[in-house]
C-alpha cells in the first residue's frame, strides 16, 4: 500500500494500492480534490504533486489540453489522468478561489 496526503484537506493521509488513480482515491477516501467530469475533458481536477512526482505515471494527451509544459515542470497534473506508484502529497486551489 502507498500513502496519499491531501495537503489542502488538512493534510489528510490515506492508503491505497499501488497503481491507483489519484482522483478515484480522492473520491473513495473523501480526499477533496475537485472534479466535474472525471474523464479528462474539463480540467477541474488540476492539482499539484507537492512530493512524490516521481511516483506518478506518464503525462497523458488529455492533460496536455489543459496544462502547459511549465505546469508539468512545476508538478501539476490532472488527478483523473494520474496513476500513482508510490507515496505522494497533493494540493489544489479550491474551486471557490479559482478565477480570482
Amino acid at each position: 500500500m502507498i500513502q496519499v496526503t491531501f495537503i489542502t484537506n488538512d493534510n489528510k493521509v490515506v492508503t491505497a494500492p499501488e497503481d491507483s488513480n489519484l482522483l478515484r482515491v480522492s473520491l473513495r477516501e473523501k480526499g477533496g480534490i475537485p472534479f466535474k467530469c472525471g474523464g479528462g475533458i474539463c480540467g477541474t481536477c488540476k492539482c499539484k504533486i507537492e512530493s512524490g512526482l516521481e511516483h506518478t505515471d506518464e503525462i497523458k494527451a488529455k492533460e496536455k489540453r489543459h496544462l502547459t509544459p511549465e505546469d508539468f515542470a512545476a508538478g501539476y497534473r490532472m488527478a483523473c489522468q494520474t496513476f500513482i506508484k508510490g507515496d505522494v502529497s497533493v494540493s489544489w486551489v479550491p474551486l471557490a478561489l479559482r478565477g480570482r
